[in-house]
């Protein structure tokens, strides 16, 4: 029997990982420990689920028990491994010592927040990150708003996950304030002229804009919040959503002695760590220098490492493939450039914008589209140059 395989992390990564493994490999033992429910869906649609009223248990496509009997593995659920020994190939999970022949760490990245939550206002300040922080927020959400169900919902950054919440939320049907320092939305995604586009479209359908403010101080007000921003005005919320961006989760990994960042662990092109045997997959990776947070970098490395792991060693190389927006009330499409461009090239008028950018010789390194431009995608993509070569 082949040495065990052991996957920490059941999200996209680790259970992508596990669905490639045992597509080329039958008999191989497979042990997937995650520490939450376990349960398979797609993360992106966790920001699409407020517009079209889906409950949680809608999203879940399939439970861990069914999961494990697919894959003929073994799944763990609210488990946590509390340390790697590299030396001995065993994790630590209370008293008991768990050897592997592989480990490959999926723990993903956790929302980080610029600041301390209170507890006095923790049971109305949320992050979703996974479907577990999803039926949480769900559950209060819709005991919020008297008859009409409708709640004012706080959200404290503007970038990605900000703004699809910002949208989703609105769609369905209730009060969204936009909290953010930056001037424009998306400002990590779109050059200026852009960035107000998506803003526009945002407060036309209904969003309060408080950009250009940060966050002061979170005051519990009875039943409700107040938000007290940076100019002292007291903005009200039943709920706060914070989307201040996700930090890699590094800390088991550094039980194992491996080399980590502020991008995360460290592997090379074949998600290999420094320590035999262990490497790293998805949100939680740094790959050769590179941590892109996106659907198609995680599953190209997914695919890799599964053929690496079943005796065909794969280096991983990720395309020019641009990142898609979920906001409907204005397509957004974007490849962001690895470094800062001499210059963002915008063409088009009105809400039909396309923003390139170009290198001191004029070579495309990135791109952004919204409104009727987002059809330039695959064009622009073409020419531009991968992540990861």
């Amino acid at each position: 029997m082949s040495d065990p395989l052991i996957i920490v992390g059941s999200g996209m990564a680790g259970l992508g990982l596990a669905r490639q493994v045992r597509a080329r490999d039958a008999r191989r033992t497979i042990t997937l420990i995650t520490a939450d429910s376990g349960s398979d869906y797609s993360k992106p649609l966790l920001s699409t689920g407020f517009a079209k009223g889906m409950p949680p248990e809608r999203l879940a496509m399939r439970s861990p028990i069914d999961v494990a009997d697919a894959l003929q593995m073994t799944m763990r659920t609210h488990t946590r491994v509390d340390t790697i020994d590299p030396r001995t190939q065993t994790l630590a999970i209370g008293a008991e010592r768990l050897p592997y022949g592989d480990l490959v760490l999926a723990t993903g990245a956790a929302p980080s927040a610029p600041f301390t939550v209170a507890d006095e206002v923790r049971d109305r300040v949320f992050t979703i990150n996974d479907l577990d922080d999803y039926r949480r927020f769900h559950d209060v959400l819709s005991h919020h708003g008297g008859v009409a169900r409708v709640a004012r919902v706080a959200i404290v950054g503007a970038g990605l996950v900000g703004c699809e919440f910002a949208d989703d939320l609105l769609a369905g049907g209730h009060r969204v304030a936009l909290v953010a320092p930056e001037q424009t939305p998306l400002a990590r995604l779109l050059p200026p002229p852009l960035g107000q586009v998506l803003g526009a479209a945002l407060s036309k359908s209904g969003a309060d804009l408080r950009l250009g403010r940060s966050l002061a101080q979170l005051q519990r007000d009875d039943e409700a919040l107040s938000l007290v921003l940076d100019d002292g005005e007291a903005l009200p919320a039943d709920l706060v959503l914070i989307a201040t961006g996700l930090s890699p989760r590094t800390a088991l990994a550094e039980t194992a002695g491996l080399a980590v960042s502020e991008e995360g662990i460290q592997t090379d092109r074949y998600l290999a760590t420094a320590q035999p045997g262990i490497h790293a997959l998805g949100d939680c990776a740094c790959v050769a220098g590179l941590n892109a947070m996106y659907v198609q970098p995680l599953q190209a490395s997914a695919k890799a490492l599964a053929a690496t792991l079943t005796g065909t060693p794969t280096p991983v190389a990720y395309g020019a493939w641009p990142v898609l927006v979920k906001t409907p009330s204005c397509p957004v499409v974007a490849l962001p450039p690895r470094q800062a461009p001499v210059r963002w090239r915008i063409e088009g008028e009105g809400d039909d914008l396309s923003a390139l950018a170009e290198d001191e010789n004029g070579y495309l390194q990135g791109f952004a589209l919204t409104g009727a431009c987002v059809r330039r995608k695959v064009e622009l993509a073409r020419v531009a140059p991968p992540l990861l070569p």
